[in-house]
C-alpha cells in the first residue's frame, strides 16, 4: 500500500469515528499519522526545494534586502501592477489571467530598509494539491517574512480560499509557534514536562512523539491551552508561521459604499488600494514596514563616531551574532566582544557576547580578536 492509499485509509477511519470526548485523542493520533505520511510524501516527491532550481525555471529567486514579501492572490487581481507601484520593478501586466508565469522580484526602499517584494503567478483553488503552478507558488511563500494576500475588490470572498491553500502547504499566517521545546537525545527514553494547563495529556504526547520516530528526547510544554493540532504541527516540523497583510485592490472601480458593504464580513484589518492610480500606496508601504517589525542598529567603529544616518536594519529579536552574520560571513569567527549603548544594556558601552539581544536604536561596536585585524 502506497502513501496516498495509507492517507486515504486513515482519513476514512476518521470519517467513520464519532467525534466526542472519548475519541478525541484517538482521532488526534490518526491526524498525527496523516501529518507524518504527508511529510514523507512531500520529501519523496519534491527532493529539491523551490529555491534550488530542479527544473522550476523562474522560481529560483535569491533572497535579498532586509526582508522578503510575497504577493499571493488569484489571477488578474493586479499583483503585477501593485509590484510596479511599490517598487522599481517592471512586471508584465495584462487584462487576462496568468500574465505572470515566473517569480518577478522588485525592491522597495523605505525608511532605510530595502524590502524585496516578489510578484508570483496567481493561484487557484486546489493550488496546495498541485493545481496550476500552485505548489511552486505557495512553497515560495514558506521562505518569506511577510505574505501580502491580494484580493480583487469584486472577489473578496477569495480570502478564505487563499488562507486554506496556505494552510495546506504548511504556512500558518498570523499565528505564533507554540511555546514548546523539543530536544532529541540518543538514549534515555522520552521525558515530558508540562508546565501549564493544556488540552493534551502526557500519554498522548508520548504517542505522537513515537509516531514521528522520536523514542528518546525531552519535551517541555509552556503553551497554555496547547491543542492536539498545535502539538501535531510542532512534531511534523514542517510548519512555518508568517505574518500576513490583506490588500484589497482596484478600489478606483467602486464607490465607498460598495467597498464598505463587501468588506463588512472580513472581520480582519485590510488596506484598500488602487495600484493603477497609486491610491493609498504610501499607506501600504508604511504597513508593510510595520508588519516586518524591523529595528534600527547604529554601527560605531571602534574609536570613531557612530553612523546615525544609515542604520543597519534587522528583524526584532536579533542577536549580536545575527548582526555579525549579516555584516560578513567571517565576523563571528573573528568576534571578541561587542559594546552597546542603548536600551538593551544597563549602562553605556557595556560589553556583551554573541547571544545578546539588540533593541531598536542601539549603538553597536564589534571588537575583533587581535590576530583577526
Amino acid at each position: 500500500m502506497g502513501i496516498p492509499e495509507k492517507i486515504k485509509a486513515i482519513q476514512d477511519e476518521i470519517h467513520k469515528t464519532q467525534i466526542n470526548k472519548a475519541t478525541e485523542f484517538h482521532i488526534g493520533l490518526l491526524k498525527a499519522k496523516i501529518a507524518k505520511l504527508k511529510r514523507e510524501q512531500e520529501e519523496n516527491t519534491h527532493g529539491k526545494t523551490i529555491s534550488s532550481g530542479g527544473g522550476n525555471t523562474g522560481f529560483d529567486v535569491r533572497k535579498a534586502g532586509d526582508g522578503t514579501v510575497v504577493l499571493i492572490g488569484f489571477p488578474s487581481v493586479g499583483k503585477s501592477t501593485l509590484l510596479n507601484a511599490l517598487t522599481n520593478a517592471k512586471s508584465k501586466t495584462g487584462a487576462y489571467s496568468f500574465t505572470t508565469l515566473t517569480a518577478v522580484p522588485g525592491m522597495l526602499d523605505y525608511k532605510g530598509a530595502r524590502i524585496q517584494i516578489l510578484d508570483l503567478p496567481g493561484i487557484i483553488e486546489g493550488a496546495a494539491a498541485g493545481k496550476g503552478l500552485g505548489k511552486r507558488v505557495l512553497s515560495v511563500a514558506r521562505n518569506a517574512n511577510l505574505v501580502l494576500i491580494v484580493l480583487d475588490v469584486f472577489q473578496v470572498n477569495h480570502l478564505d480560499v487563499i488562507k486554506k491553500e496556505l494552510f495546506e502547504i504548511g504556512v500558518k499566517v498570523d499565528e505564533k509557534p507554540p511555546d514548546i521545546t523539543l530536544e532529541k537525545t540518543s538514549s534515555g527514553g522520552i521525558s515530558v514536562s508540562i508546565q501549564v494547563p493544556t488540552q493534551v495529556d502526557e500519554n498522548f504526547i508520548r504517542n505522537v512523539m513515537r509516531i514521528n520516530g522520536i523514542h528518546n528526547g525531552r519535551i517541555t510544554i509552556r503553551e497554555k491551552g496547547l491543542t492536539i493540532d498545535q502539538l501535531i504541527d510542532v512534531m511534523s516540523g514542517n510548519r512555518v508561521y508568517i505574518p500576513s497583510l490583506v490588500v484589497i485592490n482596484k478600489i478606483d472601480l467602486v464607490d465607498p459604499e460598495y467597498l464598505k458593504t463587501v468588506t463588512s464580513k472580513l472581520k480582519i484589518p485590510y488596506i484598500a488600494v488602487s495600484a493603477d492610480t497609486n491610491k493609498n500606496i504610501d499607506i501600504l508601504k508604511e504597513e508593510i514596514y510595520k508588519k516586518l517589525d524591523f529595528i534600527r542598529i547604529y554601527m560605531k567603529p571602534k574609536g570613531q563616531e557612530a553612523d546615525l544616518v544609515e542604520p543597519l536594519i534587522m528583524p526584532r529579536g536579533s542577536t549580536v551574532q545575527n548582526i555579525c552574520n549579516k555584516i560578513h560571513r567571517n565576523m563571528v569567527r573573528d568576534f571578541k566582544f561587542a559594546q552597546i549603548w542603548g536600551k538593551s544594556v544597563k549602562y553605556g558601552g557595556q560589553k556583551v557576547g554573541l547571544e545578546h539581544k539588540i533593541n531598536d536604536e542601539d549603538i553597536l561596536t564589534i571588537v575583533k580578536k587581535i590576530n583577526a585585524l
